[in-house]
Formats: C-alpha cells, structure tokens, sequence
C-alpha cells in the first residue's frame, strides 16, 4: 500500500512539474511614460533632489493653533477613518487568498438510522431478519488545488495590489486632509483680515459723514456730498453681513473635517504667518513616489494587470486532489475495530464549452486593464500640471505683493490729499474722494486676498508635491 501511495505522488509530481513548464500568466513591469522627466518645470534645476514634500508639516506651518487642528483632524477625520476600514478590509481579503494555497480539512461525525419496510424487503416469513440499521461514521476528509497555472497566484496578488492600493488611497486623503485643513485656516485669517478692515473704514466713512456736514454747514460742500458721503458709508457696511457669513462658512467646513458640530475655531492672525521662502519642488520623477495618488493609480494598474492573468487561467484546467477517510460501523461498540475505510482522487477539470464566458472574462479584463493605464497616465501628467500650476501661483501672488503694496500707498496718499483739498479748493468734488476711498478699500481687500494666494499656493504645492503622509 505504501508503494501504491508513493507511486502516485510520484506520478502526479511529475505531472504538475510538467503542467508548470507551460506558464501562461505574465510577470508585471511598472508601466512606462516617457513624460516622466519633463512633467513640470523645477525650478531649482534639474539635478536639485530636495523637495519640500519631504518635511513634516510641523516645519511647514509654524502656527502652533494651525498644528494643532491638523492633529485633530488626523485623528477624528471621518473620510480617513473610512479609508483605514477600507485597509483593514482589503487586508482580510488578501489573509483569506494565503490559505487559498492550502489544503482544506473538514471532520464529519454522523449517525445514520435506516428502516426498510418488511413488504418492500419481501424476505420469506421464515427468515428472521432485522429491517432497521444503525451507521456510525467519523471522517476526516480534504481537497487541494494545486496551483499549476499560477490561479491562485493571481489571485493572491491581486488581493496584494488592492490592499496596497487601499494603503495609498489612505495616505492621500491624509495629503487631502491636511491641505484642505491649512487652506481653511488661512481663508479663515484672510477673512478676519478683511472684516477688520472694512470695519475700520466703516468708521472712518462715519466720520466723514459728520465732516461733510459740518462743511455743509460752513458753506464748503452742498447737499449733494452729505448724500453721497452717507452713500459711501453704507458701501462698506454692506459688505460685513458677506464677510461674517464667509466666516461662519468656513468655520463648519473646518469642523466637517474636524468631525465635531459647528464650534469656534480658535485661530491667530493674518499677519503673523510665515512660510518658508525656499521652495524646493525636487525633480519630477520624485512624484512618482511622493504622491499617493499616483501609487494608487499604479496599484489599481497593478489589480488589472493581475486580473487579466487570472482570466487566462481559467483557459487551462485545474487540477484538484480530494481524499477522506475514517472509521465507519454498523455499531457503535465496532467502530474502532477493523472499519476503517478511506479514498483518494485525482480529478483535471477541462473547459471545453463554457458559453464564451472565459473569452468574454478575458476581453472585459484587458480593456480593464488597458483603462487603469490610461488612468495612470492621467493621473501623472495632472500631478506635473498641479505642481506647475502653483509653483507660478507663488510667483505670480509674492510679484502681486510688491505691486500692492505701492498701489494702497499711492491710494491712502490720494484719499487724505483730496480730502484736504475738498477743504479749501473749490475745484475739488467730494466724487474725487468718493473716487479715491473705494479704490483704497478694494485694493486693501486685494491685498489680502493677495497674501492669502501666497499662503495657500504653498500649501497647495507641499500637497501637488505629496508632502504630509511620511
């Protein structure tokens, strides 16, 4: 008997060995992109590897109130605990495609009774013979696919890709996460900025009311320019119901992303921001392991490509090993006296005619996998375009800067110049400082918002470049 099972294992060794000789999955390459080198414009050269996406965001933003709701957000974020039950999910399923490599074994333990109708049996009347059996069995038995196609093989990486995948999706709506949270802050500032500066020149407008008639009074000015000076007024009054409700708006997305009910933020000052003023954007072939998009667009190419070879596979048969054995007995007192019984079985399953399934299995995976290409590609060449996009948006805001700066001096000399002169000169109208004040106002708000493109296009690019995950 021993010789027999030695024969066997044998036999069928040698003809997986063989089986295995026919490979018929292929072997996954990173897909190539011959942009890669030229997806962006660095503006620190092109042999210059340092890149800002390397720092943590705690040397980033200097704001220990901004470090701190970043914090906060890490931890009570609801998309990113999502995401991390996305991981924990995809990670059972690749533990469930490991032990697909390996044998079941299963235990039976049964009672069977059996009763025969004696008119059935139709035994003489003189035979005495017992029409109600009992049988007792206990059993193991098991089943192993051997893997000779590399099916189970795909399979496992298929699982291994998607779990990696889920792993990048995390880590880039941490990215996300902490971009969306800086940016908030900072419009939260800029808003601030603005309102008190509408509100002061409220003030001062109130103030020119009353001088304007006070120059009613002595004569100076008309009527006209008491309307038009209580015009100018509420011009600025009606713009801080806008900025409050900016404000209220933007403190619930922060606490959105903060996962609490709407609550102060506590926050500081427009001004008292700073960024660091080297930004180094590396070399654009770093994106492909900074940002975790692209990781996962790869992963999810990876998941196709690993699916296309699983539908070859089924192609090709299977080959399945089956054995049980045990103890069996018609009482319960013989059965572990000489009843042992046992069974071992080879079976090769060939498909031969499956309603063009397998064939339909094979194009739906292709064109699959040809789609995460083209989905790679995208999400490269939108990396490159993002990079660029705020690299200049950070020149263009710090140029924006210098300009605005003379623009709301110029501006302020105007407003007290023509004020003066509405004074004692005659040629003057109060439409020349109606004229001037608006204009200061706007530039005033501009520059804010000149400040805040200059804030958020650092931030935008630490997350373009695929800072704040390591």
């Amino acid at each position: 008997m021993i010789k027999r099972y030695i024969t066997l294992g044998l036999t069928i060794s040698i003809f997986v060995l063989g089986l295995s000789a026919c490979k018929v999955t292929k072997t996954y390459s990173t897909p190539e992109f011959a942009g890669t080198d030229s997806l962006y414009r660095a503006e620190t050269g092109d042999t210059d590897t340092t890149t800002i996406a390397d720092l943590p965001y705690q040397e980033l933003f200097s704001d220990p109130l901004l470090q701190k709701l970043i914090d906060e957000g890490l931890q009570k974020n609801l998309d990113l605990k999502i995401a991390l039950e996305r991981m924990n999910s995809a990670a059972a399923q690749l533990r469930l495609s490991k032990v697909a490599y390996l044998p079941s074994l299963n235990m039976d333990l049964s009672v069977a009774d059996n009763k025969q109708s004696e008119a059935e049996a139709n035994f003489p009347p003189e035979l005495n013979i017992n029409t109600e059996t009992q049988l007792y069995k206990a059993q193991l038995s098991t089943s192993w696919e051997i893997d000779v196609w590399g099916k189970l093989g795909s399979a496992k990486r298929v699982a291994l890709a998607t779990f990696l995948q889920t792993d990048a999706a995390k880590r880039a709506v941490q990215t996300q996460l902490i971009s969306a949270i800086a940016n908030n802050y900072y419009l939260l500032l800029a808003l601030d900025k603005q309102l008190k500066i509408t509100q002061q020149t409220l003030q001062n407008r109130i103030k020119a009311v009353e001088t304007m008639k006070a120059l009613k009074d002595a004569a100076i000015v008309n009527g006209a320019a008491v309307v038009q000076s209580e015009a100018n007024r509420y011009a600025a009054e009606v713009i801080i119901p806008d900025l409050k409700r900016s404000i209220r708006e933007t403190e619930n997305a922060l606490n959105i992303l903060l996962a609490k009910p709407g609550n102060v933020i506590l926050r500081g000052e427009l001004d008292g921001q700073n960024v660091i003023a080297d930004l180094k954007s590396g070399v654009p072939s770093q994106l492909l392991k900074n940002r975790p998009d692209i990781q996962q667009a790869e992963f999810a190419f990876l998941t196709a490509f690993e699916n296309t070879n699983l539908a070859r596979t089924y192609f090709y048969p299977s080959l399945t090993l089956t054995a049980n054995g045990g103890l069996s007995s018609l009482t319960i007192k013989n059965l572990f006296d000489h009843s042992i019984f046992y069974s071992v079985v080879g079976g090769l399953t060939q498909p031969i005619f499956n309603r063009g399934l397998n064939k339909a299995r094979l194009v739906m995976a292709k064109a699959a996998q040809q789609e995460a290409y083209y989905g790679f590609q995208k999400t490269l060449l939108t990396a490159g375009t993002e990079v660029s996009n705020y690299l200049y948006a950070y020149q263009t805001a710090q140029e924006k800067l210098g300009f605005r700066v003379q623009q709301i001096n110029a501006l302020t000399k105007s407003v007290d110049y023509t004020n003066e002169l509405l004074k004692y000169s005659s040629a003057t109208n109060y439409t020349d400082v109606l004229t001037s004040e608006q204009a200061l106002l706007t530039a005033q708000l501009n520059g804010v918002d000149d400040k805040l493109q200059k804030l958020q296009a650092v931030v935008n690019l630490y997350r373009a470049l695929g800072g704040g995950w390591k």
